[in-house]
């Protein structure tokens, strides 16, 4: 299991030392979520703080956008160069022209699916896809409860995957812990969010060492 820190939970008055302190302590990626207070009731962070925590981290970026207007801020953080780039299929009305941007600028795409969100909403999608990220929360806030009827759909799109592009990464976000570490593992999943579990931890290496089963 790779571990993906959500930055939304770290101490913004000091986000250069938390970055650090994550990738030293062996995470994967380093997700940032992006809200523009429009497609979620919260707003956080633009390019100026994302390149700064670009430049503390030591492992690729995995950004999460919430947003309107998807074209737009894939071009506004697309110089950053992230491994991956996200963003919501409820959002967006031309995906397959979106994908095929974000792969010409050198980045992986993924989508996002929210809770209520069927995976079959991906089936002429997934082969164009490097990764898909599961939102076991509503989005737009961290701390929130594991959704557990992400277990079922996250199983589903296994099986989709592995018959339509095994090459692609199921990612999980919200309320991830050790607590259901195991259960994301068996249905599939190869990439956790864990934001609130690692940040408040306190020793955050063995917070990400619990999660990578």
């Amino acid at each position: 299991m790779q571990v993906a820190p959500s930055i939304l939970s770290a101490d913004f008055g000091n986000l250069a030392r938390d970055v650090k302190e994550i990738c030293d302590s062996g995470c994967n990626f380093v997700h940032v979520d992006v809200m523009d207070g429009h497609f979620v009731p919260n707003l956080t962070i633009g390019p100026v703080v994302v390149s700064a925590i670009a430049k503390a981290a030591t492992k690729p970026l995995d950004i999460h956008l919430m947003v309107e207007n998807n074209t737009f801020f894939v071009e506004l953080f697309a110089p950053l160069k992230p491994a991956y780039i996200s963003f919501h299929i409820e959002e967006e009305k031309h995906p397959h022209r979106l994908i095929q941007k974000i792969r010409s600028l050198g980045i992986k795409p993924a989508i996002v699916l929210n809770p209520n969100t069927i995976p079959e909403e991906l089936e002429y999608l997934l082969a164009d896809l490097d990764m898909v990220l599961l939102m076991s929360v509503n989005p737009g806030f961290g701390g929130q409860s594991f959704i557990n009827t992400v277990l079922p759909k996250a199983k589903k799109l296994n099986e989709m995957r592995n018959r339509l592009n095994p090459n692609c990464l199921i990612e999980v976000d919200g309320g991830v812990s050790d607590k259901n570490i195991q259960a994301l593992k068996d249905v599939g999943v190869d990439v956790v969010v864990a934001g609130s579990y690692v940040f408040k931890h306190q020793n955050k290496a063995q917070a990400i060492k619990s999660l990578q089963i």
